[in-house]
């Protein structure tokens, strides 16, 4: 019998490593998917549909939340950003697993439609070295700055809804770690 794919959510505050931990992941296990959002609001330059972000129209996004097929969805700047339900469970019905990036109101939303996700918490190791690797990056102003280190305390403060919790401290032993939740996964599901 073919095993059901597992749905990995991974949720961090901005600036604790979820991107690089999640592209390391993804190195190790290539057959992971990693799922792609619906968004209503207009492509980047360089971005594709379907590869970066599957485009869409509001009054579309706003039909599939009404029909429920949306596993999870958020408004935030004014546009739509959230995961189809279908996708997600064909992919396990097909046996293949998926990795989903989303913030920890995401997580809430697709774990009661779908309880059997597996979910991960990357943690800063102190909020000092949360605010170094935030003003590092050269990305933010300072008040964009201040605002997620202080969306970063309600997110930590969250993290007890997740079954797993990986500290970001040392980057190679957050990996292992994130390697091992897989592989630990992978291994009950065969065993059943």
């Amino acid at each position: 019998m073919k095993r059901r794919g597992n749905i990995y959510i991974v949720s961090a505050p901005s600036g604790a490593g979820k991107s690089t931990l999640c592209r390391e992941l993804l190195k190790s296990y290539p057959d992971i998917t990693y799922s792609i959002s619906h968004t209503t609001r207009s492509p980047r330059e360089g971005e594709k549909d379907g590869v970066d972000y599957h485009f869409v129209s509001r009054k579309a996004f706003e039909e599939r939340i009404e029909k429920n097929m949306m596993a999870e969805w958020a408004e935030v700047h004014g546009n739509y950003y959230g995961t189809s339900i279908e996708t997600l469970k064909e992919s396990a019905a097909k046996g293949v697993d998926v990795l989903l990036d989303i913030d920890v109101q995401g997580a809430k939303q697709l774990c009661e439609k779908m309880p059997e996700c597996i979910t991960v918490f990357i943690m800063p190791p102190s909020m000092e070295e949360l605010l170094a690797r935030l003003e590092k990056r050269g990305t933010d102003t300072p008040e964009t700055i201040s605002r997620r280190m202080q969306n970063a305390q309600g997110e930590m403060a969250e993290s007890g809804f997740y079954q797993h919790v990986i500290v970001n401290d040392d980057l190679k032993a957050a990996v292992a770690s994130f390697e091992s939740v897989v592989a630990n996964c992978r291994g009950l599901e065969g065993g059943k």
